[in-house]
């Protein structure tokens, strides 16, 4: 017989008392604004990943207060390298708006909290849980699974039938005692991260495996459903190394789309010849010849969407001077690039051209 979902949520919170994860720098804490910060980090990026940039970024803003009041480039800086960087975007205004709106406390309603850039439903309750032990339920991507697998719910958790059924169970689900939403909410996390996994979950040290619809019926391989695949589009597109001295020269990306807001490498046009510069770069940046043009070995790198080969030109303009673009562009020294915020991929091209002495 299956037990009620009242048993679920306190199983759940026993086992993430005794067996969870409790010593992760943003637990035991009632700190929202350090609460929110780790939520954000976490969406879409795994807990290893995360510690670094975690203390990283509290040591330069260590409150709320401190990250409205910071620049955009100190922002993305610290952020530069943990991908996903509408979230960091997004993160600058939600700490403006506290200050503003809230006065620099961040709300207790998950509604109020959900209304912020970058905060969805679940994060929302994630943040109002950990910190105010409201009672709402929460839906990442691992609880998804802990859930579809429980009750036995099929298909792919991201669509919208199947996640409309999954925000149901957690509803239903969840413990009526406040004390216990700490618990149970960080349970249902640590369990899809460690026990519930994506693959070969270990059902023996799981809490709710007596009555686990796809374990009794032997779905854990199947339940749930994995996104349907199809062909990344693939893209290649050419950049502008050029190198005055022991400089190079870095553009701001536009605040949308991708690295949007970080500085990277100049765009060139893709519809010219290998090793050529169309007019438009050189008349951008005062190059009327180009010298020692080389066009160096390309570099792939993937996002969740598509595939991007990055192929540079260099180009050495010692020899004709180096001019600004009005608004949005700079030379920085080659040593001082680990300071900068510039997309993982870029910095890692660099990075790359510089140790095999091609900078």
């Amino acid at each position: 017989m299956r037990r009620s979902p009242q048993i679920f949520s306190t199983r759940i919170a026993q086992w993430q008392r005794e067996h969870g994860r409790n010593t992760l720098p943003w637990q035991n804490t009632r700190d929202a604004y350090r609460i929110w910060l780790s939520e954000i980090m976490l969406q879409q990026t795994q807990v290893a990943t995360v510690l670094g940039y975690y203390e990283r970024f509290l040591a330069t803003c260590p409150t709320v207060r401190d990250l409205a009041a910071a620049s955009d480039d100190a922002v993305m800086t610290l952020w530069a390298g943990l991908g996903y960087y509408s979230r960091a975007r997004n993160l600058h205004k939600a700490a403006k708006l506290v200050v503003e709106k809230h006065g620099g406390v961040f709300p207790n309603d998950v509604n109020a909290l959900a209304e912020l850039p970058g905060i969805g439903r679940s994060t929302a309750a994630a943040i109002a849980a950990f910190a105010y032990d409201t009672i709402a339920p929460i839906l990442d991507g691992n609880v998804k699974r802990v859930l579809a697998r429980h009750a036995g719910i099929e298909g792919f958790p991201g669509a919208s039938a199947v996640e409309k059924k999954l925000w149901a169970e957690a509803e239903v689900r969840l413990p009526h005692a406040r004390e216990d939403m700490v618990a149970y909410t960080q349970g249902l996390m640590d369990l899809g991260a460690t026990v519930c996994t994506k693959a070969s979950p270990t059902c023996m040290l799981c809490p709710v495996a007596a009555d686990c619809k796809a374990r009794i019926d032997g779905k854990t391989d199947e339940i749930p459903a994995p996104k349907p695949s199809k062909a990344l589009p693939h893209k290649t597109q050419r950049y502008l190394l050029a190198l005055h001295a022991d400089t190079v020269l870095l553009v701001k990306r536009p605040p949308q789309g991708i690295w949007g807001g970080l500085w990277c490498l100049p765009e060139l046009a893709n519809d010219v010849p290998h090793g050529e510069m169309d007019a438009a770069s050189k008349a951008k940046f005062a190059i009327e010849r180009i010298e020692n043009a080389a066009e160096l070995a390309s570099f792939d790198h993937s996002f969740t969407h598509f595939k991007l080969t990055l192929q540079p030109l260099k180009v050495d303009v010692s020899r004709v001077g180096k001019r600004l673009e009005e608004g949005g562009s700079m030379w920085i020294a080659l040593g001082e690039l680990e300071r900068a915020a510039l997309p993982k991929p870029i910095k890692t091209l660099l990075s790359e051209l510089v140790k095999s002495q091609q900078l």
